[in-house]
C-alpha cells in the first residue's frame, strides 16, 4: 500500500505475491479500481467470526470491513482526510475503530475494554487492537497523524478527541482535568483526558472529533 498525496490510498494487488493478493478496507472506502479485482463482505472486524462480531455489537465499537482480492490496483479515500501508513511488525497497536482505513498483510482485529469514562459516569470505552504482522492505514482530520513519544519520565495526556492510535507498553488511565477545558470553553459534559505512562508513541489528529 502507498499514498497517492495524503488523501488517496493506493493497494497494488498482485496473484501470487510473497504477501498475498488481498486485504481488508473499511466498507464503501473504495473510490475507484483497475483490473480484475473482486469484493465481499469480511464481517464486523474482518474474520473475527460471529463472536468477535457480537463483542463489536455489544460494545458499540463499530468495525466493518470488505476483503478486497484479485490483480490490479484499488483506490481508497474517506471524506478527504489525510491517510498515514504505520508498519506493525509482531506487535500490536490500539486504534479508534473510526480512524482505521484498511489492513494488509498478517494483521488481526479485536475489541478491549478500555476503562469507563470518568469516575462516576460509568460509560464503558472500548479500542480496536490490531495485532501482528503488516501495514495499517490510519485517518485522520484536519491534516498528517502527529506521533508523540512517550517515555517513563514524561507520560503524556491527550484529548480524547484527538487520540487516534497508540503502540508500544503503554497503561492508558482516564484523568478528570476541567481546568483546560473551561479555560477555553470547548467539551460538554464531564471533561476528562487521556493519559498515558511507560514506553510507546501516542498518534493524535489536529482536529476533534
Amino acid at each position: 500500500m502507498t499514498t497517492n498525496g495524503h488523501r488517496v490510498l493506493v493497494a497494488s494487488l498482485q496473484t501470487g505475491s510473497p504477501q498475498g493478493d488481498t486485504l481488508r478496507a473499511i466498507s464503501g472506502s473504495m473510490v475507484a479500481y483497475e483490473g480484475d479485482v473482486a469484493f465481499k463482505h469480511a464481517g464486523m472486524g474482518g474474520g473475527g467470526g460471529f463472536r468477535a462480531a457480537l463483542k463489536q455489537k455489544v460494545t458499540g465499537e463499530s468495525l466493518s470491513l470488505m476483503e478486497v482480492s484479485g490483480k490490479g490496483t484499488v483506490y481508497f479515500a474517506v471524506d478527504a482526510q489525510d491517510i498515514t501508513l504505520v508498519e506493525l511488525a509482531g506487535d500490536a497497536m490500539h486504534v479508534e475503530a473510526s480512524q482505521l482505513l484498511a489492513l494488509s498483510g498478517r494483521l488481526q482485529t479485536e475489541v478491549k475494554f478500555a476503562g469507563l469514562r470518568g469516575a462516576s459516569s460509568g460509560q464503558g470505552l472500548f479500542t480496536t487492537i490490531v495485532s501482528g504482522s503488516g501495514t495499517v492505514a490510519l485517518l485522520s482530520k484536519g491534516g498528517p497523524l502527529i506521533a508523540l513519544a512517550v517515555d517513563p519520565q514524561y507520560p503524556l495526556v491527550v484529548d480524547p478527541d484527538a487520540f487516534v492510535a497508540h503502540r508500544g507498553q503503554l497503561n492508558q488511565s482516564f484523568v478528570t482535568d476541567v481546568t483546560w477545558r473551561s479555560a477555553i470553553g470547548g467539551g460538554s459534559g464531564e471533561a476528562f483526558s487521556l493519559r498515558f505512562d511507560g514506553q510507546g508513541v501516542v498518534y493524535i489528529q489536529p482536529e476533534e472529533r
